[in-house]
């Protein structure tokens, strides 16, 4: 009886330290992907947000090819940043738009990925596919919102023309998102793999949750 006891306090002292590992994990992600973007808000506007766009902490959703702490981590971080936002582009309350949808988009395809892990090319896919539907759903209201009337870089009107701003967006946010994630995100998780932390401590988290 005393054995079964002991065993039974050694599995909660281990559950307890997995818990608090994959907490910190979760912070740890969110403050990067969050740092990123406003990094890459400041330094590329619009191409960091709007329908042409090129966010490149995205990469970051390479963390759930070896984490589900990625998951909220990713999700967290991305409304963190989507709020920042709303301060430094003006959107005001519009900018909510993108705070929750935009970080739907990000949760939707961080969870693809990890449900895909043990295919990495096809896993990558689930940020591309669900930020090329869900985003341009919603930003050309927001753009409209804060005084865009033509869709930057293009002479297409915001007013009146849904379908085809809705098509314009598909096409090139998921363009940009497949070039980051495939481009910068591969590569990145090629060689997070090959590091001993990397695979010592997130692999193990993610076959232990």
């Amino acid at each position: 009886m005393s054995q079964n006891k002991n065993e039974a306090k050694d599995r909660a002292a281990k559950s307890r330290v997995g818990d608090a590992r994959y907490v910190a994990h979760v912070g740890v992600i969110a403050a990067a992907y969050a740092v990123c973007t406003l990094v890459a808000m400041m330094f590329l506007g619009s191409l960091a947000w709007g329908p042409i766009q090129f966010r490149v902490s995205e990469a970051l959703c390479v963390l759930a090819l070896f984490t589900p702490a990625a998951v909220p981590g990713l999700t967290l971080g991305c409304v963190i940043a989507n709020v920042a936002n709303i301060a430094i582009s003006g959107t005001g309350m519009l900018g909510m738009l993108d705070v929750v949808f935009g970080s739907l988009a990000t949760f939707a395809g961080a969870l693809f990925t990890w449900k895909m892990r043990r295919r990495p090319l096809v896993a990558l896919a689930g940020p591309v596919l669900a930020n090329a539907l869900i985003v341009p759903a919603y930003l050309p209201l927001l753009l409209q919102g804060i005084g865009f009337y033509t869709i930057p870089f293009t002479s297409i009107s915001l007013d009146g023309a849904y379908p085809l701003m809705y098509a314009f967006g598909l096409v090139t946010t998921g363009l940009g998102e497949a070039v980051i994630m495939y481009v910068l995100g591969y590569p990145l998780s090629r060689s997070l793999a090959k590091t001993p932390f990397v695979k010592r401590e997130l692999a193990q988290l993610g076959t232990t949750k």
